[in-house]
């Protein structure tokens, strides 16, 4: 799921280079797949696609963030953390919303539709999972990163026992199930990120008021 870790990276560390590149390729599978999933969630009245959609995009933006924080200050990365974790909850929202509507209108979503779309997910995560293996005991801020990649393996497989659920129920209720679990995880990270974010501009804004003696 969203990770909420934002701490930067030295953009000096060794194989810092690649490892933007490697931010850069997984930053677009992430954003494409989000895409994808939440036509293809809108589509087949999914509400756990929405979800996953939802994970998809926060992590582009933890991605993206990562990338514009290498090198930067504290006060520049919380303001960046704060848009991201504004963004997770505005997106946890409507996620939350959308299952309220299916719990009511009884929606049955397109099994088949969740099952394809989420096997892509998987290949999807599995693939950036791979490509970040490498960093995978770096730093707070590469930990993090892997640690989303690892969690969203398993929010596919989530997503596709959500179709199995369907098919074998021929109810949405394992849908919406997979879908309110996601939506809190995502609100809930969108807290803790939104909560550190004005810890880290207090920190900056005292150290600016009151910088530590050379």
């Amino acid at each position: 799921m969203p990770c909420c870790e934002n701490t930067a990276c030295s953009s000096n560390f060794p194989g810092a280079s690649r490892y933007r590149s490697v931010l850069w390729i997984v930053l677009g599978i992430n954003m494409a797949m989000f895409l994808v999933e939440m036509i293809a969630g809108l589509a087949a009245g999914s509400a756990s696609l929405q979800a996953d959609a939802l994970d998809f995009f926060a992590d582009a933006a933890n991605y993206g963030i990562s990338l514009l924080v290498l090198g930067l200050s504290l006060r520049w990365r919380a303001r960046a953390a704060l848009i991201k974790g504004m963004s997770m909850g505005a997106f946890g929202l409507w996620v939350a919303g959308t299952v309220v509507w299916h719990a009511l209108h009884g929606t049955v979503p397109s099994w088949a539709t969740i099952g394809v779309v989420g096997i892509a997910a998987l290949l999807a995560n599995t693939a950036c999972l791979a490509m970040l293996y490498a960093w995978r005991e770096g730093d707070a801020n590469m930990r993090s990163v892997w640690i989303c990649s690892r969690n969203d393996v398993l929010a596919n497989v989530a997503v596709l026992a959500a179709a199995l659920g369907v098919f074998g129920t021929g109810t949405g209720w394992p849908d919406i199930i997979v879908a309110t679990v996601m939506s809190g995880l995502a609100l809930h990270g969108a807290t803790i990120v939104v909560r550190q974010s004005f810890g880290e501009l207090r920190r900056a804004d005292e150290n600016v008021a009151f910088p530590a003696s050379s």
